[in-house]
């Protein structure tokens, strides 16, 4: 009886581990962007610098990529769980490669015009009537290329598989409602923008909280349609590319 028990206990224990997984994998990048880029800071301040927030705040295309790090082996780790493998979540297929990177290169236009329309809207009810300060600004030469040229495509990779390829299906198998798993994908993805960089201002944790909710939504809803991922880290890659180029290479003034 005490092994029957004790069996049926595991096994709870076991299936509700599984149901949560995807909960916390909606909200691990928030996690993690906090925690680093607090380590950062503080080490900073350790050292003496005066402003260590803001002397930390640049670098988070660079350090983003720790983010992405620990996600990536967090998601493996489930996928080999589940018998499959990160590869699995892309839903990478040779003979849907060329729709796919046309879907991507079609789906750049929304994506940017959402992205603009939350920065747009949300910056000055925030900031009363003004823009909203830039998310990035310049790098070091060395950064800058490592921003460039590995930031972007680990960045959309991972965030597109974090919460399109593995959050949003699960939950929505977990609910078996769309509208609450849609809903909490959107908080999630919009949410761990407040940590991008994080900044010890309620303004700046609010707008990039809010500013992010119409891409966050919009592309969720539309992956919803489509549900192949490749388009979606086509445009991501394209959107956040152009952003470094704009921000931190050019330096072109924010909108």
């Amino acid at each position: 009886m005490n092994m029957t028990m004790q069996t049926a206990s595991r096994d709870a224990k076991q299936e509700l581990a599984k149901r949560a997984w995807p909960l916390v994998v909606a909200f691990a990048r928030l996690g993690l962007g906090a925690l680093i880029g607090g380590l950062i800071a503080g080490g900073l301040a350790l050292a003496g610098d005066p402003t260590p927030w803001q002397t930390a705040a640049p670098w988070w295309i660079v350090f983003g990529t720790l983010i992405d790090v620990g996600c990536l082996v967090l998601i493996t780790q489930l996928a080999r769980q589940e018998g499959i493998r990160v590869i699995d979540l892309v839903g990478l297929e040779k003979g849907r490669l060329g729709r796919d990177l046309l879907l991507g290169l079609a789906l750049i236009v929304p994506a940017f015009i959402l992205f603009i329309a939350g920065g747009m809207i949300f910056g000055p009810l925030i900031y009363g009537g003004q823009q909203a300060p830039a998310a990035m600004s310049p790098l070091p030469l060395w950064a800058t290329m490592f921003a460039v040229l590995v930031w972007p495509a680990v960045w959309a990779l991972t965030e597109d598989v974090t919460y399109l390829g593995y959050a949003l299906p699960r939950l929505e198998a977990r609910f078996g409602r769309a509208w609450p798993a849609v809903a909490l994908v959107t908080f999630g993805w919009a949410v761990q923008h407040a940590a991008l960089p994080i900044l010890p201002s309620w303004q700046w944790t609010l707008y990039r909280f809010a500013s992010a909710v119409p891409i966050a939504l919009g592309l969720t809803l539309i992956f919803r349609r489509t549900r192949r991922l490749v388009p979606f880290i086509v445009a991501h890659w394209a959107l956040d590319l152009s952003a470094v180029l704009m921000l931190v290479v050019f330096q072109v003034p924010a909108l």
